[in-house]
């Protein structure tokens, strides 16, 4: 397969030498003169003969070319791979020069004689387009090579962003179960019937929680809707010491987030602060005209100290950063914690 690759002509093979061609008219004048281009006689079967050794001669020289690409691919490889293509080069186009002066003198062309001067000057001419085909074809090669390189480049980042994001999915899922196993087991004890109705909850929720690892963005409509679901089972523990209001601009139904983002963030927020029917924890979920979904809630942390290894915010800040999308941002101002995430357009 390699060897076929090195015979196989492409359009930029092809236009190399197409650029040449026309020095093969400016060496026939400087060898015949003017006659070259007045008689027909003259000019057709020396235009043909050397047609004909010049498309011999181009194969050779850009299998060349591609053999010396194939030994010496590497970019940081280019002089010799370049230094090594002239040679060869000046050889071939040589012995193509003397090839023509010997059909000239063997066919007895009109007007030929040999000048040693003229010699000269149509191996230099040569040797000028050698340089100009090499660079043509190397430029070609190296800019196929770089697009290449980057395109490597490109996938290695998209597989190492894609095994990082399927990492924090596998981080959320035990962690969303683990605290949800926890209330479910405290809620047995307290009232069985409601244990029963969060169960069945808790099973509705946990379908959406395995379909959204499938995926690296969801539409902010699918996000509310399964965060509905998820704030009963909140509310089934925590009653009237937890509310959540909603103010969601239609326009932005369909634009887009990582999932299970709002679900961290409510859970983070009950996590660190106290729920209680005389300390009630309301929680805002609201659009702005930037573009943003704003997650506040009032704070009024506990007093213990709350266990956490980090992975809310942090799982957060590292989905929209491997996405490549500008990092949300989070502050406490007038006793409220507020977390600005920005949602992405959707696609076509």
């Amino acid at each position: 397969m390699i060897m076929k690759e090195w015979f196989r002509f492409t359009r930029i093979d092809w236009f190399s030498m197409l650029v040449c061609y026309p020095a093969l008219f400016f060496g026939n004048y400087l060898v015949l003169g003017l006659p070259y281009f007045r008689e027909p006689g003259i000019f057709l079967p020396v235009t043909l003969i050397e047609t004909g050794l010049y498309i011999l001669a181009g194969f050779i020289m850009v299998s060349w070319m591609k053999y010396m690409s194939h030994h010496y691919g590497q970019l940081n490889q280019m002089v010799r791979r370049v230094a090594y293509c002239l040679l060869f080069y000046i050889v071939i186009t040589a012995g193509f020069v003397c090839s023509l002066y010997g059909v000239f003198g063997w066919l007895a062309i009109p007007g030929y004689r040999f000048d040693p001067t003229v010699f000269r000057w149509t191996l230099l001419l040569g040797f000028m387009t050698n340089i100009i085909s090499v660079g043509i074809l190397e430029s070609a090669y190296t800019y196929q090579r770089w697009k290449e390189s980057v395109q490597r480049e490109y996938e290695l980042k998209k597989l190492h962003m894609e095994r990082q994001l399927d990492s924090l999915k596998q981080q959320v899922n035990p962690h969303f179960l683990f605290n949800s196993l926890n209330s479910l087991t405290a809620l047995i004890s307290e009232n069985p019937e409601k244990a029963e109705v969060f169960a069945e909850e808790l099973s509705s929720v946990y379908r959406y929680v395995l379909r959204a690892n499938e995926q690296n963005l969801t539409e902010l409509d699918t996000e509310l809707a399964f965060i509905q679901s998820y704030y009963h089972l909140l509310k089934t523990r925590y009653g009237a010491g937890l509310a959540l209001d909603v103010k969601i601009d239609s326009t932005y139904a369909r634009y887009q987030l990582p999932p299970l983002t709002l679900q961290l963030l409510l859970e983070n927020a009950v996590k660190h602060n106290v729920a209680l029917v005389d300390q009630p924890l309301k929680i805002t979920i609201k659009t702005n005209q930037t573009a943003c979904i704003l997650v506040s809630n009032n704070l009024q942390k506990k007093q213990s100290r709350v266990l956490s290894n980090g992975i809310g915010l942090t799982n957060i800040l590292a989905k929209y950063q491997m996405l490549g999308q500008s990092a949300p941002t989070i502050e406490e101002v007038s006793g409220q914690f507020i977390v600005r995430l920005p949602l992405l357009k959707p696609g076509p």
